[in-house]
């Protein structure tokens, strides 16, 4: 094997001579990955098709000791570091260019506290995974939507699900977290330990440290009141306005999300997905407004298991297409918003492709928005555009209608972006992410990160 050459935290090129990397790699439990190992294109490989990246390394941890070792090694050396947990990332910042991934995605450990309805996971743990565990002892906390979202990722940034109204964000229910900080410290976050850090990174996203594991407030969940209901496109505008005023009256035991979806048959269609989660005596009565609306062409609304209902999207978002996204927070779906919406997709280039309104509020909007970093508490709907192909020389077309699309509906949003939606050319927006809580994640940043070891991120630079 030779010496590698590196990209620095300056970008600069370093070389590490083999012997080095080999000391190095002798220290680990977990594999050490280079360009040249069999297994290098499919371990670099992310979930997002458009990102292409090739590390100089990338190392498969295995426990907090491999993460304290490959953080020494990086900060000794300067090296350009990524961090990798287990699921999406639609801006691929989990790998780097010539620089060095922790890869954090065969951390894979759960243990739960049935009695104290506690789970603890580790980093490469995604939320299918998850579920199962907690579910099998009649337990859940807020997840994402997707199965195969990582925790890691939507737990920094946030974390909007299903189950957000009724019991808060993911960031909400995280009680402690396990980190690894640039200093090669391993540190337990709470809000009695490092209490400054755990505020950052309930929302930060992954600007602190790697975080080695979360540990997550459980709540009773059975069975649940779930599944869709489609409309023919002629009925979008209509279904759209119902959608608002109901919504808008939800208890928070109900969780309601209007998409733009193209079905099997290449036709547009409105879909209105439901979570119910309260009393299941009052089910009927609470989505009796919804069922008897319209004219459906579906309606597959039922008694359901929770994990059914989180993979019920997990087929549309596959690994290895190409995916570009853009999103807002909305406050109201007015009529011109819809009409313009409904313009739009009339031309959308990709049948994969999608629009959706993912309803807010409840207790999510009963924390302040200083309370954790996530500040965008008070927004009734998070809007996003899902652009999703597979063809890559059809880049420039689905980008561009997508850039035109959410342009032409930033009047009718209001201000702030939920950071785990932001994309690769999304850098001018980051402030918007965070918000008013910009100055004091930059000073956190700049007490455990002076020299903006991870930067790969939605970055807040330190002072």
């Amino acid at each position: 094997m030779s010496d590698v050459r590196f990209i620095t935290v300056d970008g600069t090129e370093n070389t590490i001579e083999n012997h080095e990397i080999r000391r190095f790699e002798e220290c680990l439990r977990g594999p050490l990955v280079r360009p040249d190992d069999v297994h290098y294109h499919s371990v670099r490989r992310v979930w997002n098709g458009m990102i292409d990246r090739y590390p100089a390394l990338i190392v498969r941890c295995l426990g907090v000791a491999d993460v304290m070792r490959t953080v020494d090694f990086a900060m000794s050396h300067r090296l350009l570091t990524s961090i990798r947990g287990g699921g999406h990332n639609i801006a691929g910042k989990a790998m780097c260019d010539g620089g060095l991934a922790i890869d954090l995605s065969l951390m894979k450990g759960i243990w739960l506290d049935p009695v104290k309805q506690i789970a603890r996971a580790q980093g490469g743990v995604i939320w299918n995974e998850f579920d199962h565990e907690t579910q099998a002892i009649g337990l859940a906390t807020t997840g994402g939507i997707v199965s195969t979202t990582g925790i890691a990722g939507l737990t920094l940034g946030g974390g909007i699900g299903w189950l957000a109204r009724k019991y808060g964000l993911s960031c909400d229910n995280l009680i402690a977290a396990q980190i690894v900080t640039a200093d090669g410290r391993y540190r337990t976050t709470s809000r009695v330990e490092h209490a400054d850090l755990f505020w950052a990174l309930r929302g930060g996203s992954g600007n602190f440290g790697v975080v080695t594991s979360f540990e997550y407030q459980l709540h009773p969940l059975g069975k649940v009141v779930a599944g869709a209901i489609v409309f023919p496109f002629d009925q979008a505008q209509a279904v759209l306005r119902f959608y608002h005023e109901y919504a808008s009256t939800a208890p928070d035991e109900l969780n309601v999300m209007a998409a733009l979806i193209t079905a099997a048959n290449g036709n547009p269609m409105v879909a209105i997905t439901v979570c119910y989660i309260g009393p299941l005596d009052q089910a009927d009565a609470i989505l009796r407004p919804l069922r008897s609306f319209g004219t459906p062409s579906v309606d597959n609304i039922g008694l359901r298991n929770y994990v059914t209902l989180q993979t019920m999207y997990d087929a549309g978002f596959p690994s290895g297409i190409q995916n570009y996204w853009k999103a807002n927070f909305v406050e109201e779906l007015s009529d011109d918003l819809i009409e313009r919406l409904l313009h739009y997709f009339r031309q959308v280039p990709s049948k994969r492709t999608s629009v959706a309104f993912q309803q807010m509020g409840g207790m999510i909007n009963r924390f302040a928005p200083t309370d954790t970093a996530f500040p965008h508490r008070n927004a009734h709907y998070d809007f996003f555009i899902d652009s999703r192909w597979t063809d890559p020389a059809e880049n420039e077309s689905n980008i561009t209608w997508t850039r035109q699309f959410w342009e032409a509906l930033r009047p009718y949003t209001i201000a702030g972006v939920y950071v785990n939606e932001l994309s690769e050319d999304d850098a001018s927006r980051v402030r918007e992410a965070y918000g008013a809580n910009y100055p004091r994640l930059v000073e956190v940043k700049q007490r455990y990160d002076p020299g903006n070891m991870f930067r790969l991120n939605q970055n807040i630079a330190p002072l």
